[in-house]
Order: C-alpha cells, then sequence, then structure tokens
C-alpha cells in the first residue's frame, strides 16, 4: 500500500515536471539583442499593447520603455536599410528599447526608444497585417530642449501622434504652443491633420517632398505650385497614363494642412483620377495650358484638416535650362 503511494507521487511530480519544463521551452524568451534570425512574430510580440491615450514627455522619454533590448541586426531584418540610415546615425553603436504595440484593423503601430550615447528619440513604425514594413517616423528626442522648449508627445485612439513643444514667453510671460498632428494614411506617409499654434502663423516649416527623386521625362511630370507651401510634384509612373503625385496645402494661415501622395491614372490626355479600392478619397485633376485643378470628389478628411479640401489651382514651374554650370 505504502509502496502504491510512493510510485503514484512520483509519478505524480515527474509529470509536474515534464510540463513545467515543456512549458518553459515554449515560452522561452527570444534573444532580440544578438545575430540571431528572428521570425516576425517574435519581434512584434515584444511589443505589449499599448495603452491609450498615451503621453511622454522629452524629460521622462525613457519612463514607458521596455528593459528589453533589441539589436540593429534584429531591427535590420524588419526595416529597411535605407529608411534605418534616416533614422539612426547606423555608423555608430545604438540599442532599442520596446514602448508598446497600437493594433488596428489594418496596421500594427510598435514604437520603441532608440538609445545612442546620450540621445535618446521615441519612433513609430508601421507595418500591415501581413507584417510587412509600412512607414517609420521619428516622434520625440530628449535633446531638443536646446530650443528653449518643452517637448511632448500625445497619442490618442485613431491613433493620432500629436507633437507639442511649449515654453514661457521671458517678455510676455503667456505660455507659447505649437501643436503637430500626424496620422498614417492609406497613400503610405505620416501626414499633418493637426497644425495648431499661439506663436507667430508667419514661422514656416520646411516641407520634406517623398517623390523629388523620382524621373520626370513625360509630358504633365514636374512641378506645380503657387508658392513653397502650396504645391503639387508629379513624376513618371510605371507607363505613359499612370504618374506619382505628392500634393501638399497649408490653409487659413497654417492652420489647415493637407498632404497627400499617390497614383494617379489618366482617363484621356486632360483629365486624370486617383481613386484606390476601399479608399473614400477621390480626386479628379484637370490638365489645362500650363496649370492643374484639383477637385475633391470622395472623402479625404484622413489626408486634410477638417475645414479646407484638396480644391486648388497650381501653376506649372519652368525648369531650369541645363548650361555649363548646371550640367547634371
Amino acid at each position: 500500500m505504502i509502496y502504491n503511494k510512493v510510485v503514484r507521487s512520483i509519478q505524480y511530480f515527474f509529470f509536474i515536471g515534464l510540463a513545467v519544463t515543456t512549458f518553459s521551452c515554449k515560452h522561452k524568451k527570444t534573444d532580440l539583442a544578438g545575430d540571431t534570425l528572428v521570425k516576425v512574430n517574435d519581434f512584434v510580440a515584444a511589443f505589449v499593447p499599448l495603452t491609450l491615450p498615451y503621453t511622454v514627455a522629452d524629460t521622462n522619454i525613457n519612463a514607458f520603455a521596455d528593459t528589453l533590448k533589441i539589436g540593429h541586426k534584429v531591427l535590420s531584418q524588419f526595416i529597411p536599410d535605407s529608411v534605418l540610415d534616416v533614422l539612426i546615425d547606423t555608423k555608430e553603436k545604438y540599442i532599442i528599447h520596446p514602448v508598446g504595440r497600437i493594433e488596428k484593423e489594418n496596421e500594427i503601430y510598435l514604437l520603441f526608444n532608440v538609445v545612442q550615447h546620450e540621445q535618446v528619440q521615441e519612433v513609430a513604425v508601421v507595418f500591415n497585417k501581413q507584417n510587412t514594413f509600412l512607414a517609420a517616423k521619428v516622434l520625440l528626442s530628449n535633446d531638443a530642449d536646446e530650443d528653449g522648449y518643452i517637448h511632448s508627445l500625445s497619442i490618442n485612439k485613431e491613433p493620432t501622434f500629436t507633437v507639442i513643444k511649449e515654453r514661457i514667453n521671458k517678455e510676455t510671460k503667456q505660455l507659447q504652443f505649437t501643436k503637430v498632428g500626424w496620422v498614417y494614411n492609406t497613400a503610405g506617409v505620416f501626414m499633418v491633420v493637426v497644425n495648431d499654434t499661439n506663436e507667430d502663423p508667419k514661422k514656416v516649416g520646411i516641407v520634406l517632398n517623398p517623390i523629388d527623386t523620382l524621373p520626370r521625362k513625360n509630358k504633365l511630370s514636374g512641378e506645380y505650385a503657387t508658392d513653397k507651401q502650396n504645391f503639387m510634384s508629379i513624376r513618371d509612373g510605371k507607363d505613359a497614363n499612370t504618374y506619382m503625385f505628392f500634393i501638399h496645402f497649408e490653409k487659413k494661415d497654417g492652420a489647415c494642412v493637407g498632404e497627400l501622395k499617390g497614383q494617379m491614372k489618366m482617363v484621356d490626355a486632360a483629365t486624370g483620377i486617383y481613386s484606390q479600392a476601399g479608399d473614400p478619397c477621390i480626386i479628379d485633376f484637370n490638365f489645362e495650358g500650363n496649370e492643374v485643378t484639383l477637385k475633391e470628389k470622395g472623402s479625404c478628411g484622413n489626408r486634410r484638416g477638417m475645414d479646407c479640401y484638396f480644391d486648388d489651382t497650381f501653376i506649372k514651374r519652368k525648369e531650369a535650362k541645363k548650361g555649363k554650370n548646371n550640367k547634371k
């Protein structure tokens, strides 16, 4: 009798030990800091779901980051080197710490801190549901306080990434602020949807053109603009009836901003259309002489402010002639 109890006890503890060992093996953490090849699912799983709304300042940028380390060899498996070279000085050593994950219907957002020497940057990268990289943006840095502002980041449930800078004016003793809200759109870029400030509205930032380096040999390709903050760039597409375009406008003294990158399909020699399956945003383009007129037909609200539309006319700029001093 005693013998049977002893045997049953041994068997019991044996199976318990086996179960614990099996469970531990299945849940063993993947090494993300070294040179090991990592499955994309393991990489994404390293980012815990982020509770929204989320707010962080440049003074406590490390407060919400995980202690887990992810190295360059792992990061470069999922983010192209061309993107990493823009985000990070990859010639110098760096490490990243996961901050969190935001999952939406069509995208997954991963937030992480890049630590390099004394500098820390908070970065957002976007993947689709198949875990393919789509876009990235630096949101906040702890070295920006050199300009005299306090910088912070706020993320709501949409998500909109709102970057805020604030300071007390030494002369008026009043709070000065600028808030710029960014969203990722289906054209594959982060665009401005909020631009709120009580500072000098004449302060104009630099607009980066994501298609500037693409070829422009076809008839309609070129630069169309009214000024530096209101323009449309058109570049050659896959054939003579297809063009890539990038639109940026700032209306109401910069309080209402719109931006869109996409593909325009020519209906005839003078008419083009932007229309993507599943996207409510539709824009008609009419070319006449050296002008292009845009008319928003669908709902493009996630690419612009709520009180302005893609209804503009831009004039084509003449390209500088190639000469002895400006040959390419």
